[in-house]
């Protein structure tokens, strides 16, 4: 057996030798193996059909006259067996006239050769043989791929030659390719006017139109129509080059036709998901804008007003970590589905109505989108100021029922901004800007609140975002300070400790900054988790200078905003306080508000147990502004409570003042608690609170906070109080 066929096969080719005489195949075959051929040898025509299917010679060199099966019936035979149908034949043969060669060639011959001519001549008349036969192989392989690839991308050509010059219907010849894109049977070949009657009757006088245009100005054509090929509608793409003669004319075009409708579809879907809200099914952001920047040109031709709402959800951040994302999720989706059932709402997505659908079609862009996470938009394309917050009211409404989300019920509120073009702005970026501007004034003034934009609301945006912008860096320019307010004894006669209340001073850039300006500003922007951790360090470095020069033993306090017991590191931050300047854990004390305590109780309680095991106080600020459970509050590990200064500067005159007062120094008593009373300014402050046993008095009576230098003489030595009879309150 030769070996399986490989590209080395046609350096020495394997040649199946068919003779019925003996001697004419010893040195034939003798012959050939001399000039580089791998020779097999049959001395008949059913054995030569069984050697040549076992063993798929490169070449068959066939006798033509032999006794039986002569070489004329092997050879067609041969043909017809499986993967044989192309292998080169020779004929040999004594004489050559022209009835051999027909019936040569007639039954499959490649070639015939005369015995007469010499060996070298049958060795080149064989290779070139050989070539030729690869060389037919490849192409027909090469088509064959190219008629696949040209099926898998749904692909077709197509020749339009010109009789005469002119244009015709005629000489147009689609390939089998373009038969089938175009559902014809390749026996009945399709004609230009099949293609014309298969394309939607809304592209075919657009597509004349073109065709003549291109073969007017003998230009390159490339177009897609919308076609209807067995009833379904396909999309078409056309791309042709025109053909140039010898006479420089042109005599026709050639070209491709393709399949194109998947990828219009997903090109159609990849659209419509650009301007689509994936979780909530609403416009998103890139459609709102589209939709605002028409209806607002619209406004300004027609002289009406465009109202813009945009609503963030309050608190909803808080929902996503205490009851996971996916319940975020449903939330919005609900959302989502209450405010658009308060509005007309259109499903436009990937395109927006033109002047000519209908004078007034551009209210079709009003509608609900979401703007990104917790933020949505409602466009109303015609509206009065009026209007816009009667819808604004709508939405809160909408808002009033409860959400069950994973078997618990929610009660969500929303701040909503409002801007009306043109008033406030006369493109979409700036109506935009606008909404976002009242948006944030409304947030800043609480929860479930509405506010109309106002000129001044981006000029105080700006000022805000400078103003964030130098917090940024105000503790590398070391511009911050921390000012002590002295906390005394009810006897009047010692100071207990101080409160460290934070300080911005810009220097000559912008003086000092109010806490009540930056403060916030710090919340916001997630600086004040910064902040906090540089005053803990400030605080523990102060107390450290006055216990060593005056020995200062009282606790200094540091207020703690609440996001701060959600880091697991606090107590290590207190750690690395105390220990870097050597003072005990009991000098530093933190203060946290009574409404910040109660955000997270669970989540803040085993860092409160951490803290007080170090021997950290903990103390309650505002005490009596919040709702705090008897239950918890005698759970947690706290050493004071601090009465919050509204009810002290109202306790003259009030009962209800001096109800609350009362009551939180007789449960703090209960609990073992020491009360601290913010807000003393007057003698009859004084006198009320020593008789409700209050422990320690902090307020403007004593002192307003205070550089560190400035409270040396309160912490060297004891003060006594003093209250004439004609004390007068101090202002704040």
């Amino acid at each position: 057996m030769w070996p399986a066929a490989t590209a080395a096969s046609a350096e020495r080719p394997r040649l199946l030798l068919v003779d019925d005489e003996p001697v004419n195949l010893l040195v034939t075959s003798a012959a050939l193996e001399g000039l580089g051929f791998e020779v097999r040898t049959a001395g008949d025509g059913p054995l030569a059909l069984d050697l040549a299917l076992a063993e798929r010679p490169d070449l068959v060199l066939l006798d033509a006259r032999m006794p039986g099966m002569d070489g004329f019936e092997t050879c067609r035979q041969l043909r017809q067996l499986p993967g044989l149908h192309e292998v080169p034949v020779l004929m040999i043969t004594s004489h050559v006239d022209n009835e051999v060669v027909d019936r040569a060639f007639a039954v499959g011959a490649t070639d015939f050769f005369m015995r007469t001519d010499t060996w070298a001549l049958l060795a080149a008349r064989l290779r070139h043989m050989l070539r030729a036969a690869l060389t037919q192989s490849e192409l027909q392989r090469n088509r064959g791929q190219l008629s696949r690839a040209l099926e898998v991308a749904r692909m077709g050509t197509f020749d339009w030659h010109w009789t005469g010059g002119r244009p015709g219907l005629r000489g147009f010849v689609f390939s089998e390719e373009a038969q089938r894109l175009l559902g014809g049977d390749i026996m009945a070949p399709l004609g230009p006017r099949d293609l014309l009657r298969q394309v939607a009757y809304g592209d075919r006088h657009p597509f004349l139109h073109l065709l003549r245009m291109r073969m007017n100005r003998r230009e390159p054509l490339s177009t897609e129509l919308q076609c209807v090929v067995h009833g379904r509608r396909r999309r078409l793409y056309i791309e042709a080059e025109p053909e140039v003669g010898d006479d420089d004319q042109c005599t026709g075009y050639s070209g491709i036709l393709q399949d194109v409708t998947e990828r219009h579809l997903a090109e159609q879907s990849i659209r419509r998901l650009s301007y689509k809200d994936t979780l909530t099914l609403l416009p998103n952001r890139n459609q709102i804008t589209l939709r605002l920047r028409r209806a607002i040109e619209a406004g300004l031709r027609l002289g009406h007003d465009v109202a813009l709402l945009v609503a963030d959800l309050d608190r909803f951040k808080k929902i996503n970590e205490t009851l996971g994302h996916h319940a975020g999720d449903e939330l919005l989706m609900e959302v989502a589905r209450r405010f658009r059932a308060c509005v007309r709402h259109s499903d436009l997505f990937h395109e927006v109505p033109q002047d000519g659908e209908g004078l007034r079609g551009y209210r079709r862009t009003e509608g609900v989108g979401r703007l990104g996470g917790d933020e949505f938009a409602v466009l109303l394309a015609e509206a009065s100021e009026e209007d816009a917050l009667r819808v604004a009211q709508r939405l809160h409404n909408a808002l009033r029922s409860p959400v069950c989300l994973d078997g618990q019920e929610i009660v969500v509120s929303a701040c909503i901004g409002m801007a009306l073009g043109p008033r406030d702005g006369t493109t979409a970026e700036s109506l935009m800007q606008a909404a976002d501007a009242a948006l944030t004034a409304a947030k800043r003034a609480g929860r479930h609140q509405t506010v109309a934009h106002s000129p001044s609301m981006i000029q105080q945006g700006r000022e805000r975002l400078a103003l964030e912008t130098a917090l940024h860096h105000a503790i590398e320019r070391q511009e911050l300070r921390l000012h002590y307010q002295p906390k005394v004894s009810a006897c009047g006669t010692r100071l207990v400790g101080v409160e460290a209340l934070m300080r911005w001073d810009r220097g000559a850039a912008g003086g000092l900054v109010s806490p009540g300006a930056f403060i916030p500003l710090a919340e916001e922007s997630d600086l004040i988790e910064s902040l906090t951790e540089w005053a803990l360090e400030e605080a523990a470095r102060q107390a450290a200078l006055w216990r060593g020069r005056c020995g200062f033993g009282g606790t200094v306090a540091v207020n703690i905003p609440s996001r701060m017991f959600a880091r697991q590191d606090l107590p290590a931050l207190v750690d690395g306080a105390v220990e870097r300047h050597g003072i005990p854990h009991s000098m530093l004390a933190l203060e946290i508000t009574e409404s910040g305590l109660m955000e997270d109780l669970e989540g803040i309680l085993p860092l409160l147990h951490a803290l007080h095991r170090r021997g950290v106080q903990i103390s309650v600020d505002d005490f009596g502004t919040g709702y705090s459970s008897l239950k918890y509050l005698s759970e947690l590990p706290i050493s004071e409570l601090k009465i919050d200064r509204s009810f002290v500067i109202n306790m003259s005159g009030n009962s209800r003042a001096m109800a609350v007062i009362t009551s939180i120094i007789s449960l703090a008593k209960a609990l073992h608690l020491k009360v601290v009373a913010e807000g003393v300014e007057e003698v009859a402050h004084v006198q009320t609170l020593q008789q409700l046993h209050c422990d320690v008095f902090q307020g403007y009576f004593f002192s307003r906070p205070l550089p560190a230098e400035e409270l040396d003489p309160w912490v060297k030595a004891p003060l006594p109080l003093r209250l004439p009879p004609d004390a007068t309150a101090l202002s704040a």
